[in-house]
């Protein structure tokens, strides 16, 4: 079983914030951007939202470029990779 998997299996499955950190996924999967405009697409908090993306960053699930406000995060390489894997595990068929 990959890293990658376990670690979904934990970070999204398996724990209380797996759906806001789904709904960050799905979201920066169509188009990277900072806490701020995450926090308003998805109408959640924006500390709420840096935390989760603290959770995602530290477990190399997604990546930061930039700093401070600008700071803009994408998917990693490795979720990238294993991008179907995440979507089946949601239950996404798309």
């Amino acid at each position: 079983m990959s890293t990658v998997k376990h670690l979904l299996q934990w970070l999204i499955l398996g724990s209380k914030g797996g759906e806001t950190r789904t709904k960050i996924i799905l979201t920066l999967e169509k188009k990277p951007m900072n806490a701020n405009l995450l926090s308003k697409k998805l109408e959640m908090d924006y500390k709420t939202i840096q935390h989760h993306l603290k959770i995602l960053e530290k477990n190399q699930l997604i990546n930061s470029v930039g700093n401070k406000y600008g700071q803009i995060y994408v998917l990693s390489p490795q979720l990238e990779q294993e991008y179907d894997l995440f979507k089946k595990m949601i239950g996404g068929n798309d």
